[in-house]
């Protein structure tokens, strides 16, 4: 899923001043009223975490949503079973209004009306059973309950769309994931209490219901309502629960292991739900190729909301979108929306193994989730769609990581939360990002067959299961290589008696045993990332390793230690070279001296180097000479780095300048757009500071560099996505600069667009730079807003956003 955002409500904070006004006290834990007129009773729990006691095994759910008084009411049976004697049974309940509960005894069927006790502050509400529950027996509880349909984007909420002809439409979604299925239905809401769900829904007859798996029979009810019965899920997280009301239409296609993948969205954009869906067959076909494990379940549906507040989410079997991450229009939609759309579901559908099959026994891993379904994005996709090139995105991925891990606000990768709040809070650049671009080093540590040898084998063993972060390093430490097998004595449990990794990375370490534990415990338990400082001397190449820290004057963190493997090549050697630094500082010793040495090659490593003496000067001279030497990433990370160390003063800002110069020679994507991310922000700060001339100069210089490119660039829809993606990028970059060739072509085309009443079909790739072209006048900005505000306008909305924000006059901007 992608990164949430919460607000708290308006009216418990209105509440709490009218009881302080009144002069009203608020008890901390509230009884419900029961029979005999109820009393305040002390809540029998004092814990934000359920008790371990009690254990759900089936939820029997029926949800019946009104769409006209945007309430719901329900009813869930949860059979339980019981480990120790009790009375009183725990679960997690948020603003829905309970009008009856009772606890059944499975074998002599006795039912108990039970006293329910609400305790808000931890969403908690507690059934006090008369008599004790006993272990080794089975217990239904049943609860009836109403609520309101939810009106932010999570729990069960209302969701609304126009339709072309500007009627409004209401459907009612859910969005569970991290702690909201407990505002749809009574729940046992942790990831850890895996069970069955046996879902049905009332609705109209108009409507449609979906769920997580296939419907099994209708019921008519009345002649204005039907109940939708679905099948039984596996054992699953709750909040992977997902349903929908609503008129979506659908297409359909069956993948070649036989599951039926649909796409729903709202009628009226029907037609582009095709790239999905022929995305989503070839990927979920890959996936269950390269896990070895079958998706387990018959169907897999992914649906647009037009109202949804992250980019998507992996509810097991029906995954679901936002309008803007699923729907493809190959007439109007960019290159780059083809390539989110294509990682996205990707994404989605990656969680169905690792999040759904394999969860995270809680949220402090929730980075097993995340940086998984985001490496394996990159893994699939570019398996899958090579045409998209996605090994050209996987460094800017991590780089921005950086940006935000080099803070000292950032966190380790796997941290200790506790409340709601504190959750949320974990989905965020270190989870998803960091935790794939320290995955992808892994993998080029172990290399791929063995990493992929020991994903399997987690899969595997822990299908159904939870887990924390050492079962994943376990089971990548015992893993036997497809190599030399007979050599590594294969025990029974298919574990290797020694650790030996196939011989091309064997050198890593003279110690025989890897320790993938010991390593990567380095890089989830702690914050950051280190920098690594190399300096050569004849044939010696002294490392010291420290953490890299922007905006503080002395680093506190005097104690981090990584476990990094750096790879490198030399001048006289591209065979990449592999050595563990474990310590400190360590010397390498080269065969030979050599003019320059290019360490994290790819950028596959999750740190920057710096390199002292003349060692900066060797690499500038190198890329001046002939940049194609060193590798299109090697070329970007070392853009990066000069600059990351310019910003703690090791290094000026002219050395930084002097290596930019190279990229007038420069024309693939990864390196042009780090230039461009590195310069560009320059000159903004010096225009914020009122340094005109400074700031033009350099804006002079960067034209400059990228002016042959510029010119290249053809004005319409031809090339590769990343070719498409450099020719948006630079071309709104000249114009909004005003380098006149562009300016020109852009006004030309804005014209034309404009005599047209914007029906003219301008190419996707260069729209934004026409537009911003266009807003500079005054009648141009008005003209952009009249077409903003229509419905036919909708995929265009970000692009003219943009366009309109780039004016100059403060009045429009007002």
């Amino acid at each position: 899923m992608a990164a949430l955002f919460s607000t708290r409500p308006f009216s418990g904070r209105l509440l709490s001043l009218m009881v302080a006004l009144l002069g009203l006290t608020c008890p901390a834990f509230s009884a419900s009223a029961d029979q005999d007129g109820g009393n305040n009773m002390q809540f029998p729990w004092d814990k934000m975490r359920l008790p371990r006691h009690v254990i759900p095994v089936h939820y029997d759910l029926l949800i019946h949503p009104n769409l006209t008084t945007l309430t719901f009411s329900g009813s869930a049976k949860i059979e339980i079973t019981v480990t120790q004697q009790t009375s009183s049974v725990i679960l997690h309940s948020k603003r829905l209004h309970i009008t009856k509960a009772a606890i059944e005894a499975g074998g002599a069927r006795s039912v108990q009306e039970v006293q329910v006790l609400e305790h808000q502050p931890f969403e908690q509400v507690a059934l006090l059973a008369a008599e004790p529950l006993h272990p080794g027996h089975s217990y239904t509880v049943s609860i009836s309950y109403s609520a309101n349909l939810s009106e932010s984007f999570h729990g069960f909420y209302k969701s609304t769309y126009r339709t072309q002809n500007g009627e409004l439409r209401v459907l009612a979604s859910t969005q569970f994931e991290p702690t909201a299925a407990r505002m749809a239905f009574p729940c046992f809401d942790e990831p850890a209490f895996k069970a069955r769900f046996s879902i049905k829904i009332r609705r109209e007859p108009k409507h449609l219901a979906l769920s997580n798996m296939p419907i099994v029979k209708t019921v008519n009810i009345t002649s204005w309502l039907v109940e939708d019965h679905f099948d039984t899920s596996v054992k699953m997280s709750t909040y992977l629960v997902a349903f929908i009301v609503s008129d979506f239409k659908s297409v359909s296609k069956i993948t070649s292991h036989g599951i039926k993948i649909s796409v729903y969205t709202v009628p009226d954009k029907i037609n582009q739900a095709v790239y999905a869906l022929d995305a989503a067959v070839k990927l979920l076909d890959f996936y269950e190729d390269y896990f070895s494990i079958p998706y387990p379940l018959p169907k897999q549906d992914l649906a647009a909301i037009p109202d949804f507040q992250s980019g998507a989410m992996e509810n097991w079997g029906l995954t679901t979108y936002r309008e803007s991450a699923l729907l493809y229009d190959p007439e109007k939609s960019s290159a780059s929306s083809k390539l989110w759309t294509t990682m996205i579901i990707a994404h989605e559908l990656a969680h169905q193994w690792f999040g759904n099959l394999v969860t995270m026994e809680w949220w402090n891993d929730l980075w097993l989730n995340e940086g998984f379904a985001k490496f394996m994005e990159f893994v699939s996709v570019s398996i899958t769609h090579p045409e998209l090139r996605v090994e050209d995105y996987f460094l800017g991925k991590c780089l921005d990581a950086m940006e935000v891990d080099a803070l000292n606000s950032s966190h380790p990768v796997s941290t200790p939360v506790e409340d709601p709040a504190q959750i949320l809070e974990m989905f965020d650049d270190v989870s998803y990002e960091k935790g794939s671009c320290i995955l992808n080093m892994l993998r080029d540590y172990m290399t791929a067959d063995v990493f992929k040898a020991g994903l399997v084998q987690y899969l595997q063993k822990y299908s159904y299961q939870n887990t924390k972060n050492e079962d994943l390093w376990n089971s990548m430490t015992n893993i036997c290589p497809t190599v030399d097998t007979d050599e590594n004595e294969l025990q029974g449990d298919n574990f290797c008696r020694r650790n030996q990794l196939s011989s091309s990375s064997a050198h890593w370490t003279k110690r025989e045993t890897l320790d993938v534990r010991a390593m990567m415990n380095t890089w989830t338990l702690q914050k950051g990332f280190p920098l690594v400082t190399v300096t050569v001397r004849g044939k010696n190449v002294h490392l010291q390793q420290e953490h890299y820290m922007k905006g503080v004057d002395s680093p506190s963190s005097t104690e981090y230690l990584w476990h990094i493997p750096l790879t490198y090549i030399t001048s006289k050697s591209d065979t990449v070279q592999r050595f563990l630094m474990t310590t400190k500082t360590d010397v390498l010793i080269l065969p030979e001296e050599v003019e320059w040495i290019k360490f994290n090659v790819g950028m596959n490593g999750y740190y920057i180097v710096h390199y002292e003496d003349d060692g900066w000067d060797h690499l500038i001279s190198l890329l001046k000479e002939n940049h194609t030497v060193i590798s299109s990433n090697d070329r970007a990370s070392l853009i990066n780095n000069v600059f990351q160390l310019v910003r703690i003063r090791k290094l000026s800002i002219s050395k930084a300048f002097d290596l930019t110069l190279y990229l007038k020679h420069e024309t693939h994507i990864m390196p042009v757009f780090q230039g461009m991310n590195e310069l560009i922000p320059i000159y903004k700060l010096m225009e914020r500071r009122d340094m005109d001339d400074t700031a033009n100069q350099l804006k002079e210089y960067i034209v400059n560099l990228f002016k042959d490119l510029i010119d290249k660039q053809s004005w319409n829809d031809e090339g590769s996505v990343s070719e498409r993606m450099l020719k948006h990028s630079l071309l709104l970059f000249a114009c909004v600069r005003g380098y006149q060739p562009c300016v020109d072509k852009a006004q030309e085309y804005f014209m034309k667009w404009q005599k047209s009443n914007g029906t003219l079909s301008l190419p996707t790739d260069v729209k934004t730079a026409v537009y911003a072209i266009g807003a500079q006048t005054s009648e141009g900005w008005d003209f952009l807003f009249s077409k903003y505000r229509l419905h036919s306008f909708n995929l265009e909305k970000h692009k003219i956003e943009l366009a309109l924000s780039l004016s100059r006059n403060n009045d429009k901007l007002q």
